[in-house]
């Protein structure tokens, strides 16, 4: 994009507790790794495609899918608690290190969504560099009882108030009284600048941070069993409606 160079990172360990080879497992006829991999790969402005993982059999399939396998992720960052910073700096420092590569911009794809779009890919690359942001995070509307102002808590004494602490009868009753939009990050796709990564406070984020919001049926994280068969309705029903609204526009 304008010369600029960016390089997509899909993060994916080995090890999974819930699902086991979870990354790996076949998901609506191919790894799941690999839709991530192929709308990634589809991207433009997507000029590479680099799979950072601890896994012999996941940087095998992955390179099947024609994604860049460049190194093995070292033991001390591919530990189930590691942060995702280091493993995303790491990559960004070997491409420097080892080729002499800099890139402008990273993309952060975690392979435990097949839902992504291409589209998601590229409208946020184009958001990040028209707004001159420091990172661009894809988010959808949170639904009104997932926000704080319908959220409750129970107090020590036991009394259930609102998240802010409001007395629960004062509360609102309304979602168009709300007085702000809330949103919730999907992990659809992360933009972000690699200075990002080792300034003074390191994180995804940076200090300017936008917002890209996309539609609440494309939030599909999968990390239970319960996650696995509900992503998978929701892609044959994405399918479906791609089909039905085809054969509509030919009509």
């Amino acid at each position: 994009m304008n010369g600029k160079k960016t390089v997509a990172v899909i993060p994916a360990r080995g090890g999974s507790k819930t699902i086991p080879d979870k990354n790996i497992r076949i998901f609506e006829g191919k790894p799941l790794i690999a839709w991530t991999i192929m709308c990634a790969k589809a991207a433009k402005g997507v000029d590479r495609v680099i799979v950072s993982t601890d896994s012999k059999q996941i940087a095998k399939i992955s390179l099947e899918y024609d994604a860049e396998v460049p190194f093995l992720r070292p033991a001390p960052i591919s530990d189930a608690d590691t942060p995702i910073e280091p493993v995303v700096a790491h990559a960004y420092e070997w491409l420097v290190d080892n080729e002499n590569y800099q890139a402008d911009s990273l993309i952060l794809l975690f392979p435990t969504n097949p839902l992504r779009k291409t589209r998601h890919i590229e409208d946020a690359l184009t958001l990040f560099y028209t707004s001159k942001a420091d990172s661009v995070i894809t988010v959808n509307e949170s639904p009104a009882h997932y926000t704080p102002y319908w959220t409750l808590v129970r107090d020590a004494d036991g009394t259930v108030k609102y998240f802010d602490g409001q007395d629960i009868r004062k509360g609102y009753t309304r979602r168009q009284d709300f007085p702000q939009q809330c949103f919730a990050k999907n992990d659809l796709v992360f933009v972000i600048r690699p200075q990002n990564l080792f300034g003074s406070l390191p994180s995804l984020y940076g200090e300017k941070v936008e917002l890209f919001v996309t539609e609440r049926i494309y939030d599909g994280d999968i990390n239970t069993k319960e996650d696995w068969e509900l992503t998978l309705l929701t892609i044959r029903h994405l399918k479906s409606r791609s089909k039905s609204e085809g054969k509509k526009s030919n009509e």
